[in-house]
């Protein structure tokens, strides 16, 4: 009685790996036929496309710098019916002394040089943005 268990388990480790390895080689079928379904989707669309003349158009582009798109005008140059853009600018500090930005700067500089505490930090903060 004592051969049964030896021979029992290796059957049932023997078993497992041969159901492991079945269900892997599926999966791995499954996996490569919805690749060649996609694939084959793919070049029918592609196909359909170039019948109907569709298809991207081939365009010549600069040799260096990046493709210009259709319809947009390339940033810094300006065209015709397209108004110049100019990049927002902070306004200037109304009363003349430091700005907002150069506060919480310098309120930040203190706080992590250790003269504030994060009690300080935080009153003064909200006491600024206020």
């Amino acid at each position: 009685m004592r051969r049964r268990r030896p021979l029992l388990r290796a059957a049932a480790v023997g078993g497992g790996a041969y159901m492991a390895g079945k269900a892997r080689a599926r999966n791995q079928a499954e996996r490569e036929a919805y690749d060649a379904d996609q694939d084959a989707r793919i070049s029918d669309l592609e196909a359909q496309q170039a019948q109907q003349g569709q298809g991207y158009p081939q365009q010549d582009y600069p040799q260096q710098g990046y493709p210009q798109q259709q319809g947009y005008p390339q940033q810094g140059y300006p065209q015709q019916g397209y108004p110049q853009q100019s990049p927002p600018q902070q306004p200037p500090p109304q009363d003349g002394g430091p700005s907002m930005l150069d506060q919480l700067n310098s309120l930040t500089e203190l706080h992590n040089s250790g003269a504030l505490t994060d009690e300080e930090f935080s009153a003064a903060k909200a006491k600024l943005l206020s």
